[in-house]
């Protein structure tokens, strides 16, 4: 999917461990990306099958996402909602977990979200632009048209996400 990137670290190792950069700017820059920082965030969940998301900022707000998952485990999922993309309709999913140290590159206007894979699991985004309430646009995590397969039953999922309409009954934005 276009611009839809997994970001892995480069480990200098030692006999304390390793020392890796997890965010370049000009390293993002030279791969296109948006590499600017407008904020930080952190989720923590406590139950495994925990579902967030879908969830993206409508034009002209765009919101690019560096996702990584700090403590526990996630499949992390983008979805192509953007009008005319090639891909539209079609989802990316990805394990993020402390283990494997992976991130994933979300790009602006395509909706993201992930389950929680174990107990107590922390996820930390780096975003490109602002959060805007007004702006916010979801999609049901359960909606047959994306034909997302989670790979736990859903244990927890807000009220908001349970609530977002269906995508046939979305207008294209």
């Amino acid at each position: 999917m276009d611009g839809v990137l997994l970001v892995d670290l480069e480990p200098h190792a030692d006999d304390r461990g390793f020392f890796a950069r997890a965010f370049d700017a000009a390293e993002f820059a030279r791969n296109g990306l948006d590499a600017h920082v407008a904020q930080a965030n952190v989720s923590f969940n406590h139950r495994a099958g925990t579902v967030r998301g879908m969830h993206r900022q409508i034009p002209p707000h765009a919101e690019g996402k560096l996702v990584r998952c700090t403590a526990g485990a996630i499949v992390d999922v983008a979805l192509d909602v953007r009008p005319g993309s090639p891909t539209h309709g079609q989802h990316v999913m990805a394990e993020l977990s402390a283990a494997n140290r992976t991130a994933l590159f979300v790009p602006p206007y395509v909706a993201h979200g992930y389950q929680t894979l174990v107990d107590d699991t922390e996820v930390v985004y780096q975003v490109s632009g602002p959060y805007v309430p007004g702006a916010e646009q979801g999609f049901r995590y359960d909606d047959e048209a994306f034909a997302i397969v989670w790979p736990l039953p859903v244990t927890v999922v807000s009220a908001k996400d349970a609530a977002w309409p269906l995508a046939d009954e979305q207008v294209a934005r």
